[in-house]
């Protein structure tokens, strides 16, 4: 009589239950881990719902771009016409060669260039050291002067002028770009917005440890605070220069035809008995173009800095 013998595997070495067992817990724990992982790399795709709604927004953000495109592109006749025209014409070419004429609208851009560019700049330097100040800086009413800042943004405009336009004449500034630039050099809301900024993502900490290197107040500024207000910076000098390009209140007080910005500029071409739609379309597309360049060309770096100050590695 022969007795068969069969050696049980060990529960640990690759057995059922077994942490290297196909359902084991050791297996089960690194698909899981595999699993996380193969998650974490992949990219989030929207729905059907989500495209047709992010098409919607686009084509309504693009249609005011692409009407005046096509107002311009037209006669003024066939734009007093019922329906309207939605699509191109062949006086394009024609219309902006007059608004760019009659408006002298190389001037325009060039002094526009020059007052946004000018007031973005100092803006967004200011603006950064007053909220740095305001942020992480101790000294006596504080809270004080902070609250009369932001007290100055419920002052409508429109109250400061008379004293402003007098100002301006004594300084025999009128007509001169200067008297545009600086009365808007600072922004109250810029100070507001980089303080709010600068107290959550600036740590005091750091700006301690720069003191006891020996560093001054200014390299503090330059070395410490200015990497880290990038993102903000950046914003900021967005909605400035946008803001400083399409401003029409003050410059239509201090300038004139003779040394005009683009908003200036264009209501040169609305004159007449019956005033050309389809130039003045022309001018305001000569007008938007810049913006949309330089948004072209920075709109990444804008968009990558913005990113790097929500993303914390």
């Amino acid at each position: 009589m022969t007795t068969t013998v069969v050696a049980e595997k060990p529960r640990g070495a690759g057995g059922q239950g077994g942490p290297g067992a196909p359902g084991g817990p050791g297996r089960s724990g690194r698909v899981r881990r595999a699993g996380r992982a193969g998650t974490a790399g992949r990219h989030l795709h929207g729905g059907r719902i989500t495209y047709a709604v992010l098409i919607l927004f686009t084509a309504g953000s693009l249609f005011p771009l692409l009407w005046t495109a096509i107002a311009a592109s037209r006669t003024n006749s066939r734009l007093a016409e019922t329906p309207p025209p939605f699509w191109f014409g062949g006086r394009l070419l024609q219309n902006l060669e007059t608004a760019w004429t009659d408006a002298n609208m190389g001037l325009a851009l060039l002094n526009t260039t020059i007052v946004a560019g000018t007031i973005t700049i100092g803006t967004v330097l200011f603006s950064t050291v007053a909220g740095f100040a305001f942020a992480k800086l101790r000294f006596r009413l504080k809270n004080v002067l902070l609250m009369l800042t932001i007290a100055t943004m419920m002052v409508p405009p429109q109250l400061s002028v008379v004293p402003l336009f007098m100002t301006v004449a004594e300084l025999e500034w009128t007509d001169q770009l200067q008297a545009v630039i600086l009365p808007t050099l600072v922004s109250a809301f810029g100070v507001f917005f980089m303080r709010q900024y600068l107290s959550e993502a600036l740590p005091t900490e750091l700006i301690e440890a720069a003191r006891v290197d020996g560093a001054s107040s200014l390299r503090i500024v330059w070395h410490v605070v200015f990497p880290v207000a990038r993102p903000a910076m950046a914003v900021l000098a967005m909605l400035t220069f946008v803001q400083a390009w399409n401003d029409f209140f003050w410059p239509i007080i201090a300038l004139t035809q003779d040394n005009p910005t683009v908003q200036v500029a264009l209501t040169g071409l609305g004159r007449g008995y019956i005033p050309d739609q389809s130039v003045i379309m022309a001018g305001a597309l000569l007008g938007t173009l810049p913006l949309l360049l330089a948004f072209t060309v920075f709109g990444k770096q804008i968009v990558g800095g913005i990113m790097n100050g929500a993303v914390k590695g």
